[in-house]
């Protein structure tokens, strides 16, 4: 990497958060240095968004249901997740932003209708969102609204005068709810769209929920990198904040990872399944039998 300092900020190889500008960039990554992340053995690496544009890095759109698109990097950054965007007639939610913006992804919004809002499901998935706010500035000079649930406070990176603080449930256009689940993080959300699945509802979850390989099941953890599971009492408060949640589809944070209809029971399911692994009630006749 280049001894200048990035035009832009900062940004984890790892886990592609962005930190604000700097001459040197930070000693370590708040994120990757926590429990639920890791730093890898060949120490701690960054980039900036030029960067990672001279390298070859690029984004594509994909529709993947109408009034929704997937953000995808080209190579991946970080850890590859998707970025979702959802369209409405007040503009554009951008849901769990990449760690890569380049004039290809920031044309698209401007197409589709602007940026109204833009939310994430957790710390490790927030890319590059400060970025983002500040490409789409308001009427009143602030950049496009940052919606961080107040209960993960002390994981944002970039704060300032477009974050608006949350706590359990924010509407944040018609139709499109925030909802604070707990578990992986304090301030692990998903993001209801009532009208998505041809009306019946569906999640974007993040990794608040993992949607697995098979699109069948969930999961549920504290840490998947370093497989520290969830207490049971956590699970148990996840669970309850989505009583009452009419939804059918599940959207997971990686390309492909989907449960198209069934969520509700593919939830309850797959809740059922850890927890009886969890807790020691689950039986494995081959080992039982031995």
């Amino acid at each position: 990497m280049s001894s200048e300092a990035p035009s832009s900020a900062w940004i984890c190889r790892t886990c592609a958060n962005q930190y604000p500008p700097t001459p040197e960039p930070p000693p370590e990554c708040r994120i990757c240095v926590d429990d639920r992340q890791y730093v890898p053995a060949g120490g701690q690496e960054w980039t900036s968004l030029e960067e990672l544009a001279a390298e070859g890095h690029r984004t594509g759109w994909t529709e993947l249901e109408p009034g929704l698109h997937q953000l995808t990097v080209t190579p991946s950054i970080g850890i590859g997740h998707r970025g979702l965007l959802v369209t409405t007639p007040e503009g554009g939610v951008l849901w769990d932003p990449p760690g890569y913006l380049d004039a290809e992804a920031e044309s698209l919004v401007r197409e589709t209708g602007g940026l109204l809002a833009i939310a994430r499901s957790h710390p490790h998935l927030c890319g590059v969102l400060a970025e983002w706010s500040e490409r789409f500035p308001g009427a009143d000079g602030r950049g496009a609204p940052m919606w961080l649930p107040r209960r993960d406070a002390a994981w944002v990176l970039r704060p300032g005068e477009a974050v608006r603080w949350w706590e359990d449930r924010a509407e944040i256009a018609p139709g499109v709810t925030l909802i604070r689940c707990g578990g992986h993080f304090a301030g692990s959300a998903v993001l209801h769209l009532a009208d998505a699945a041809e009306g019946r509802g569906a999640l974007l979850v993040g990794d608040t929920m993992m949607v697995l390989q098979g699109n069948r099941r969930v999961s549920f953890m504290r840490s998947y990198p370093m497989l520290l599971p969830l207490p049971e009492r956590y699970l148990d408060a996840l669970l309850a904040s989505l009583d009452g949640v009419r939804y059918d589809r599940l959207y997971g944070a990686w390309p492909g990872l989907v449960v198209e209809e069934g969520g509700p029971q593919v939830v309850a399911r797959s809740a059922e399944l850890y927890r009886a692994w969890l807790t020691g009630t689950a039986r494995d006749p081959d080992q039982d039998d031995a």
